[in-house]
């Protein structure tokens, strides 16, 4: 395992057959070559057009269960989408939405987002996304955490200038988190008031983790930042 890990468990319940199809049959051919250390212990950067041709690439950076990810590809199939996430389970919930949505403009990398970041070439990313990410509650697990300069720092040289990064939580400790170190990364606020975080955005949908969120009472808040 990369000593740079900081995820948890990569596997949760057992998967059903469907799903373990999805792994076998679809899993591969969406599969992006050359992030990991095994595949590209040189790590060579990544080959921007192969991977995207001539269409802008956005990221989401731990899609969970994929229904974000899938919302997005269909409502913009001009763009080609990269989707993270170290969870088996969650890989197979995106797969069996992709099969049935008809999706094809999306390609993963099932594993640590921080290797992808290594072989992205500056500037390749158009928007990126982090929603609902891992809260790591613990002090002592803080340092997990997306938002810390280790994260942000490569991500912020991925993404081209004037690019968008959104990011929701509800947790408010995350929120703070996130308004101190992102700004630190070279990114803006874009927040004029109080709105501009309550509120989602246009093209937003609700994910299962946001909506377990709000029958526990808690409040999402919805942050979009501007690579400067």
């Amino acid at each position: 395992m990369d000593h740079r890990n900081f995820y948890g468990r990569i596997k949760g319940k057992a998967l059903n057959a469907a799903q373990d199809r999805y792994l076998d049959e679809d899993l591969p051919k969406l599969s992006v070559a050359g992030i990991t250390r095994e595949e590209n212990p040189e790590r060579k950067l990544l080959d921007i057009h192969q991977l995207a041709g001539s269409r802008p690439l956005w990221l989401e950076v731990g899609f969970g269960g994929g229904e974000h990810l899938v919302h997005q590809a269909l409502h913009n199939p001009g763009v080609q989408f990269l989707g993270v996430e170290p969870y088996v389970n969650g890989v197979a919930m995106l797969l069996g939405k992709m099969r049935n949505a008809g999706v094809a403009n999306i390609k993963l990398h099932m594993g640590d987002a921080r290797n992808l970041m290594d072989v992205l070439p500056d500037g390749s990313v158009s928007k990126a996304f982090l929603l609902y990410p891992d809260p790591w509650p613990k002090m002592r697990h803080h340092r997990r955490r997306f938002v810390t300069q280790e994260h942000l720092i490569p991500l912020s040289k991925c993404l081209k200038p004037g690019a968008e990064f959104r990011v929701a939580t509800d947790i408010e400790d995350y929120v703070r988190q996130t308004l101190q170190e992102v700004p630190r990364a070279g990114f803006e606020w874009l927040a004029e008031g109080p709105e501009d975080w309550r509120a989602p955005w246009g093209d937003w949908i609700a994910t299962r983790y946001e909506q377990k969120a709000v029958r526990e009472d808690r409040i999402p808040h919805y942050m979009t930042f501007r690579k400067s």
